[in-house]
């Protein structure tokens, strides 16, 4: 799995509009006997979790910080889009058999499309299994918690190895606005909506946009090259090209 989110992120980097999520699925599905719509919900289980937390973040510091509006009105959109996302999930791992029969009315009329789409409904049915499963989501709201704590000191490391001497807060912050910087369709590496974040992030608390800048710069090479190489080194030793990882991130259309 860490092969595969690493070979996912650095995809990310070097390719336009996160392009490394459908090769990280792909790179998943590639070991398991092919079951790209099992292994994709997983993962969009995984990016509704992640963007509900940075929204439930932000909703908490806006009591705390001057929270731009362009930010807010950022996280209603996301928020808007977490709420259809979540409704779907919860809709499909609730009534798995009222929405299998609204497919089927649906496609009705392509016969030949119609065993094709059920077949994908179940495996990604399957891949639901986490959150249909109350026993696993204790831990699934853990681990979620632990992996934005993570990051959020990292920042603040980051922000004192630069020589800017702010408070904790200062780390949820900058993972908060970079968070919803990086949830749009980018460039490769998010170069420009990572900087933006950033700079807004610590004009917060004080730092001149100049000097933000150069942190941005900094700490986006810190967050892209270490990623990137590594990436780079398990597509090597999973035996995959850049061609060929770029052509199974289509996958789906066979699966």
């Amino acid at each position: 799995m860490f092969t595969a989110m690493i070979i996912g992120y650095m995809f990310n980097n070097v390719l336009r509009l996160r392009a490394g999520e459908f090769v990280r699925v792909y790179v998943v599905a590639r070991r398991w006997r092919g079951r790209f719509w099992t292994v994709a919900a997983t993962l969009i289980v995984e990016r509704v979790l992640d963007s509900v937390c940075i929204v439930l973040i932000l909703g908490v510091l806006i009591f705390l910080v001057d929270v731009p509006r362009q930010v807010e009105i950022a996280a209603g959109v996301i928020l808007a889009i977490d709420v259809v996302g979540i409704s779907l999930l919860v809709a499909i791992a609730a009534a798995p058999d009222r929405c299998r029969v609204v497919l089927l009315k649906i496609a009705a009329r392509w016969p030949s499309i119609r065993e094709r789409a059920l077949r994908m409904f179940d495996m990604f049915l399957h891949g639901l299994d986490g959150i249909r499963t109350a026993r696993h989501l204790p831990a699934l709201f853990a681990t979620t918690i632990l992996v934005w704590i993570l990051p959020a000191a990292a920042a603040w490391a980051g922000l004192r190895a630069a020589g800017l001497h702010l408070p904790l807060l200062a780390g949820w912050v900058l993972v908060a606005f970079v968070g919803i910087g990086v949830s749009i369709p980018s460039a490769p590496g998010y170069v420009g909506v990572f900087h933006f974040a950033a700079v807004k992030a610590v004009e917060l608390f004080g730092v001149p946009e100049t000097i933000g800048l150069g942190f941005a710069i900094v700490f986006h090479v810190s967050q892209v090259v270490p990623v990137t190489l590594t990436g780079w080194l398990y597509l090597v030793r999973e035996h995959l090209t850049l061609s060929e990882a770029r052509a199974g991130s289509g996958v789906a259309e066979g699966s």
